[in-house]
């Protein structure tokens, strides 16, 4: 019997997790069996779990996948130096995010399936954790940037403007997904216009 490659291998791999997807993104986690996955996925039992041992394993690891849709781009964003103002990193970020994130089966319809998963799953929540926490440092070093820069007032903690904007790109998803009512462009600008609000506040009034 010829061996199967490991190309081969890896291309069955994502059958079956592109099938999963897409299902988990049509009718959630838990009202996908996985006799849905097989019948998605064209494949046998036999053929799954070869690679998976069980539907957990299968949700963990596009849950993983996921996340990483959102931490990287944001990681290589981020790292550009000089880096640009904030309402242009998250213009860029949700720009970027409009090309894969959401088709039908990407990650904004998968993402908030995974931040409910992660309420039940330990290992999951980890996870989780471990990539939030990535971003917010990501986003925490801009606004160091921005504070340097005049834009951001330099008594606010980073880390805590790092988890408002983190918490207002998660809303973004929400609306985007469950209202459509509204974009890229005019979310960082109003993003934008807050934090020069705040500056021309202080201007304005006085420490």
């Amino acid at each position: 019997m010829p061996r199967v490659s490991d190309a081969h291998r890896e291309q069955r791999r994502q059958q079956i997790l592109d099938a999963a997807r897409r299902r988990f993104a049509r009718n959630g986690f838990h009202q996908t069996s996985i006799q849905d996955i097989l019948t998605e996925a064209n494949l046998s039992a036999g053929a799954l779990y070869r690679y998976f041992r069980s539907k957990e394993e299968i949700i963990e690891t596009i849950a993983e996948d996921a996340l990483r849709q959102v931490t990287a781009p944001i990681g290589q964003l981020t790292r550009r130096r000089p880096l640009p103002p904030l309402d242009a990193v998250i213009e860029q970020l949700l720009t970027n995010a409009e090309d894969f994130g959401f088709r039908p089966d990407g990650f904004a319809y998968i993402g908030p399936q995974v931040w409910a998963e992660a309420l039940r799953n330990p290992q999951l929540r980890e996870l989780v954790r471990d990539r939030f926490a990535e971003v917010r440092d990501a986003l925490a070093g801009v606004v160091r940037a921005e504070q340097a820069a005049g834009r951001i007032p330099t008594d606010a903690d980073p880390d805590d403007v790092a988890g408002f904007l983190f918490g207002s790109l998660l809303g973004y998803v929400l609306q985007r997904v469950l209202t459509g009512a509204v974009d890229a462009k005019s979310y960082s600008a109003a993003l934008g216009a807050l934090t020069g609000g705040a500056d021309h506040a202080r201007a304005t009034l006085g420490d």
